[in-house]
């Protein structure tokens, strides 16, 4: 194509391939001209700064440098960044947005993984995979036949908090099984959590009613702590807190007291701080499935985050709407 838009890769060199195999390297290719062995962690960089210059879309990802007003001012034709990873908050300043910058994410493809990480650790908790697989390992026996009365996903009531782009995934994940699916968000109606598959209550009913309890709201100063002591103290013995969002929104001291005792269990993917220190009980508790900050995307699944940029790459060629645009009016309740 001989008037494809000049481009500017940035991010750290390492997720570059990782993002965009050759197969998607080259249909971005096709459509944007930039140099791939160019690739700008620092704006100021001469050889960034001069390609800078001429850029009229960034494709970013994580490592990539914040577009300050200095930036934006040596960057005369910029109108789009194609961020192929989750939020632009730390990216796109104030001054990027007044001017009208077209900006896409690729936080809609992170939130896939995050949402099947958390439907299966839904209807293993249901199934009391965890303490079972503990008794089993200590016990080294079972009995043929018997029945676990305490277990089973038939008819159980999980509460989504937050109807995010994961949180809306884990609902439309859930709606092949048995469950009574509730969701607490003071942005949605009634009517829309209906569509979704939800029914709409508050945050304290939630915890009171869920069976599992699943946290996907985004991590802001109101947000802090938002499942803390006297929310942990509402959910009745047994239930299960899913954890996937951000460490933040949990009380840490007050849920490592709740399974302490035994009386509630949780699947952490997040925590505060994080990691843990060695010290935390946390790791070793059999009612605590701790995992690493693994649910987004990993392995072959940053390709998909590539491809969710690559394909709004070419819409923005061909003058179409781009698909995953930010919306700045919102973003500021977003992740």
């Amino acid at each position: 194509m001989a008037d494809r838009p000049r481009a500017l890769l940035a991010m750290d060199p390492v997720f570059l391939h990782q993002l965009f195999p050759e197969p998607l390297m080259r249909r971005l290719a096709a459509v944007l001209d930039f140099d791939p062995d160019l690739i700008a962690r620092d704006f100021t960089e001469p050889a960034a700064k001069a390609a800078l210059a001429e850029a009229e879309v960034i494709v970013s990802s994580w490592g990539a440098p914040h577009l300050s007003d200095e930036a934006l001012a040596g960057a005369p034709s910029l109108k789009a960044v194609l961020h192929a990873a989750g939020t632009v908050k730390w990216i796109i300043g104030k001054s990027g947005w007044e001017r009208g910058l077209a900006v896409s994410s690729a936080a809609g493809a992170n939130a896939l993984p995050v949402a099947e990480y958390t439907l299966a650790s839904i209807l293993m908790a249901g199934k009391g995979i965890f303490q079972l697989r503990e008794d089993f390992r200590k016990d080294r026996t079972f009995t043929l036949g018997y029945i676990h009365p305490e277990v089973g996903n038939f008819g159980r009531v999980i509460g989504i908090i937050g109807a995010s782009k994961i949180g809306r995934r884990v609902v439309e994940l859930l709606r092949p099984f048995d469950f009574t699916v509730l969701l607490a968000d003071p942005y949605v109606e009634e009517t829309e959590a209906a569509a979704l598959g939800a029914a709409l209550v508050s945050l304290d009913e939630l915890v009171a009613r869920a069976d599992v309890v699943t946290v996907h709201a985004p991590d802001l100063a109101e947000t802090e702590h938002l499942i803390n002591a006297e929310r942990l103290a509402l959910m009745r013995d047994g239930t299960v807190v899913v954890n996937t969002a951000r460490g933040k929104l949990v009380d840490t001291d007050a849920l490592t007291a709740e399974v302490l005792s035994g009386r509630l269990s949780a699947v952490i993917d997040v925590t505060h701080p994080e990691p843990l220190p060695a010290h935390s009980p946390l790791y070793d508790l059999p009612n605590v499935f701790l995992t690493p900050h693994v649910a987004g995307s990993h392995g072959n699944e940053l390709s998909r985050m590539g491809q969710f940029m690559v394909e709004d790459a070419e819409r923005y060629v061909a003058g179409e709407p781009l698909l995953h645009r930010v919306d700045h009016e919102t973003l500021w309740r977003q992740a």
